[in-house]
């Protein structure tokens, strides 16, 4: 897959992934701004509200039809919190032209203008949002807000999250809070919206079949026009370091019948470099079946129904995840701390190097496969401010030794553990 980037006005790009792998083109739009606690609802508010109607689509019946038109098209839109800023996304999938007949038009063309209005044209009713698409989008985030704690996994994720990060960006909930859906009115918040696209960062992404005209078409859309050059208010990946924290332990009580266990930890790495390591040493520790937590934990103690780890690369933080009998809290939280330890001190094979690196490698060679984590991929990469291809990649992965991933063991720490019990 070819990865070209080309910069349509200051703060705005446009990524351009060639493949004839696939009969359809995917299309995305990325805003991202600063994750902060006075415009997280809003911008949750925003996403759910761009969905509802533009200019020329007035409502999401008219979207959907406009998308049958297309063949079938697929319109899909979400929210993200990817380190400490938040990202808007709009996504339409069309079949490619060229296995349409030549008379039905440029369904591509239709595709990009539709969805660039969208984004960036929304249904406005006397100089703001349509009140009750807005009063009905309040109470869905309101009703997503009050749900979180449904999945009781997903909800211990959070919290530990809350918790490790208190009074910083990165421990906002990405939906936001129904204490301030009160304060927002349909004008306040489009006026809010028109100050996100003028500022925030934008990323343009077309995967598919292609030929050089797409860049015309994005360039001489008058959505893109009417687009500002912006310096863009948004946060570039750091980690600083939280060396010699004092452990934080949260238990909470809720009517549940499994225990569970979240431990966050801090990576202190020194260079981009160590997050290649790292992401190794958190696939031995528990990021595959193979991996210790599994092994260890959960198949030959029996003391968990899931013992997994995961790294999130943009905070440098490994989060160990495991649902347990309430009773074995003691035991189980021991023998998860022998195995962080088994680590700095080297305790694992060459064979467990050798497969952890065969899992990750394969994983990066699925990145072709799927044109939406091809687009994944390279969003990320350019949210890090970084230009490594796949190739670049697994040989970064294959490159690793057994005394690189000790090292990276012995500047893990544990800054929080979170167990939520009845």
């Amino acid at each position: 897959m070819e990865h070209e980037v080309k910069e349509i006005k200051k703060g705005i790009k446009f990524h351009i992934l060639n493949s004839d792998k696939f009969k359809t083109n995917l299309f995305a739009i990325f805003l991202t701004t600063k994750l902060n606690r006075e415009n997280v609802t809003k911008n949750a508010l925003v996403s759910m509200l761009l969905r509802r109607g533009s200019k020329n689509m007035k409502s999401q019946e008219e979207i959907s039809k406009k998308m049958e038109e297309l063949y079938g098209a697929i319109f899909d839109c979400g929210l993200d919190k990817t380190g400490d800023n938040q990202v808007l996304k709009f996504y339409i999938e069309a079949i490619n032209d060229n296995y349409l007949p030549k008379h039905d038009g440029n369904i591509l063309n239709t595709v990009i203008n539709s969805l660039l209005e969208i984004a960036f044209n929304p249904y406005i009713e006397n100089e703001g949002f349509k009140k009750e698409y807005l009063e009905q989008e309040k109470n869905n985030i309101k009703q997503r807000i009050e749900g979180k704690i449904d999945n009781k996994a997903r909800y211990s994720l959070e919290r530990t999250i809350e918790e490790m990060y208190k009074n910083e960006p990165y421990g906002l909930y990405k939906f936001g809070y129904i204490e301030d859906l009160e304060k927002i009115n349909e004008k306040d918040l489009y006026n809010y919206y028109i100050d996100l696209i003028n500022n925030c960062k934008i990323d343009i992404f077309l995967s598919g079949k292609l030929d050089e005209d797409v860049e015309k078409l994005i360039e001489e859309n008058e959505n893109i026009k009417s687009l500002k050059e912006r310096t863009p208010l948004f946060e570039m990946p750091k980690v600083p370091e939280k060396k010699d924290i004092e452990e934080n332990i949260v238990t909470e009580s809720m009517e549940v019948t499994q225990g569970k266990l979240v431990i966050g930890l801090n990576v202190n790495i020194s260079s981009d470099e160590d997050k290649y390591t790292t992401l190794l040493y958190n696939s031995i520790l528990g990021g595959s079946a193979n991996s210790k937590l599994f092994q260890n934990v959960r198949e030959k103690a029996h003391l968990a129904y899931v013992a997994s780890s995961t790294y999130y690369r943009f905070k440098s933080i490994i989060f160990i995840n495991s649902g347990i009998e309430i009773s074995n809290y003691d035991k189980a939280l021991k023998l998860i701390r022998e195995q962080i330890e088994d680590m700095k001190k080297g305790n694992f094979t060459d064979e467990e190097i050798e497969n952890s690196k065969k899992g990750i490698i394969a994983a990066i060679k699925t990145i072709d496969d799927e044109q939406d984590t091809g687009i994944t991929y390279y969003f990320g990469q350019e949210l890090a401010n970084s230009n490594v291809s796949e190739e670049e990649y697994i040989k970064k992965i294959e490159s690793i030794n057994k005394e690189e991933i000790v090292d990276i063991a012995n500047k893990v720490q544990i800054n929080t553990i979170y167990f939520l019990k009845d």
